[in-house]
Formats: structure tokens, sequence, C-alpha cells
């Protein structure tokens, strides 16, 4: 038994001090120069509303998948700004709200925002800003280029920081090291 406990402890010290040696740094962004950025704002706080925000922005976000650059993504969204406001149009009508929708590319403040390793400050940046309606609720905001707007399977922003990954070689251990075994 002090065998396991032993040879358990060395396991997961090892595996600390890996983990500790291979965790990427923060690196913080010095310029908005080459990014875009996406702010959706909702009509209001009421459930469908919100609802109609996420809708929106995931039908958006698809059509700048194949963005391979800022310039892309910007010139996508110059020459398809129309194609932009009747697919959000489009969404709302399919959910019976008749509030209208207002696209702008122009400099938004955004408040600080770290996405994995990448912190972006507080400040002005390139957006497209979808407004909803009044655009009197919460909004939701995001990086287009370079991609970093990515959304869990219920539509919600997620950190990054948030993920947690299995790895089925500690699945193995615990197995290995378990009372039962």
């Amino acid at each position: 038994m002090r065998k396991r406990i032993l040879l358990t402890l060395i396991l997961l010290a090892v595996a600390v001090a890996g983990a500790w040696k291979i965790a990427p740094a923060v690196q913080t962004v010095t310029s908005s120069e080459g990014i875009l950025r996406l702010h959706v704002i909702a009509n209001s706080d009421s459930e469908p509303d919100q609802s109609a925000k996420l809708a929106v922005r995931d039908a958006i976000l698809p059509l700048f998948e194949t963005a391979s650059s800022y310039e892309d993504a910007r010139a996508y969204l110059l020459a398809h700004g129309r194609e932009l406001q009747r697919t959000a149009e489009g969404v709302l009508q399919a959910r019976g709200l008749d509030y209208g929708v207002q696209l702008s590319l122009g400099s938004e403040l955004f408040p600080d925002r770290v996405y994995d390793t990448v912190a972006f400050p507080a400040g002005a940046y390139d957006a497209l800003c979808v407004r909803l309606g009044r655009a009197e609720g919460h909004n939701w905001w995001c990086v287009l280029f370079p991609p970093l707007c990515i959304v869990s399977e219920t539509g919600e922003s997620v950190d990054l920081n948030d993920i947690e990954l299995e790895s089925s070689v500690w699945s193995f251990l615990k197995t290995l090291f378990s009372e039962d075994a």
C-alpha cells in the first residue's frame, strides 16, 4: 500500500512539474491593428431577445470562417454587408421578431479579455457591430480575426481558460491506483 501511495505521489509530482513547465504564458496584444472584432447587442434583456442575439451570432460567424487575414475578413464584410444584414434579419423574422438590424463597421470600445494565451487590453478595436432593434440588451463580443470566436454547444461564449481536458493516461493511472484495484 505504501509503495502505491509513494508511486502515486511521484507520478503526481512529475505531472505537475511537467504541466508547470509547458504552461503557456499569456501574451498581451500591443496594437489593435490587424484585429477585427464582433459585437452583437440584443434588443433587450428578455429571454427571446437574448436568444435571438445568440442565433444571429451563430448565423454570422460561419460566414467569416474562410478569412485568412484581417484584410480578407474586412473585405468580406464590405462586399457582403447587405447579405450579412439579410442573414441577421432572417434570423429575427424566423423567430417572429419584427425589429430591425443595424450593422456598422468602425471603432468600438471593448473591455479587457483573455482568449487562451492572448490578452486583449481594454480599448478601441475595429469591429462589426450588429445592433438588434433598440440595442438596449446585454451584448456578446469576440474576435473575428484572428478567429477567436469559440462557443459551446449551448451557444455561450467559451473562456478557453475554463476548458478541461481529459487525459486517458490520467484516467488509467486513477484506475490503477484506486482502492478497488
